[in-house]
């Protein structure tokens, strides 16, 4: 008679553990989510001073991208940590950033890319379509092989008018570019990554070219000359791209 009493007692309290348990474990999950968005943002800060030794990051996305690439061989990892800085300016990007979907065309192929930008602010976002490309490339990484869509810019260091806010040794050996410092795809400079990338589709364009910042404010940008634009480190890369 006692044990019927307890395994009804057991029966009607069920539902109620489980519901708890559930609450318990979402919690536990959303707050796990939580704290490695922003260890991301944090390890990157850290690493500044080692990634920057005299605190310059002029449209040193490049630098950010090695030290991703070197350091977290993990897929995951490295995904997020390349949305954690923007790839125009060198600067760190905060946590629960909006991404920006835009489309950039193919090295060689021309063919019209779409993906997600993780951006510092939206003049940087015109400048990448404008004067960036994608490499489709192959990575090797704890899980195996994995594509990676690379945004990636010519050789600047052949330029005689390198910009003279960007630290020139950060990236180039004389006339070439130091792969001890950036990654290099087929003589191109890796400067970023485009995220959850995939060739455009007509709806994808559409939805592109009806944005307020990449419908509107993009091409007024990019048909404005370069000697007329006043926004600060966008400008610096145009002139590092161009």
């Amino acid at each position: 008679m006692f044990f019927e009493k307890v395994f009804r007692l057991v029966l009607r309290l069920s539902p109620y553990f489980i519901l708890s348990l559930l609450f318990i474990i979402t919690n536990v999950v959303v707050s796990s989510a939580n704290d490695n968005k922003g260890k991301y943002y944090q390890s990157l800060s850290k690493d500044w001073r080692s990634i920057f030794p005299d605190g310059n990051r002029n449209a040193a996305g490049p630098k950010f991208y090695k030290h991703i690439s070197n350091k977290y061989k993990n897929f995951s990892e490295f995904k997020e940590y390349n949305k954690h800085y923007c790839a125009v300016s060198g600067s760190l990007i905060a946590e629960n950033s909006t991404p920006q979907f835009i489309n950039i065309k193919e090295d060689i192929t021309e063919k019209e890319v779409c993906g997600y930008y993780y951006k510092c602010c939206w003049p940087c976002v015109c400048d990448l379509m404008k004067y960036a490309k994608v490499k489709k490339i192959t990575r090797e990484f704890k899980e195996g092989n994995k594509v990676v869509y690379a945004l990636v810019i010519d050789n600047p260091c052949i330029k005689n008018d390198f910009p003279k806010k960007v630290n020139k040794n950060y990236f180039c050996r004389g006339n070439q570019l130091d792969d001890e410092q950036v990654e290099i795809q087929d003589g191109k400079l890796i400067i970023g990554m485009l995220h959850e990338a995939k060739y455009c589709e007509p709806s994808d364009l559409r939805k592109i070219y009806a944005n307020k910042i990449t419908g509107r404010f993009c091409p007024y940008r990019n048909s404005t000359p370069i000697d007329e634009l006043k926004s600060g480190m966008g400008d610096v890369f145009i002139k590092l791209a161009r």
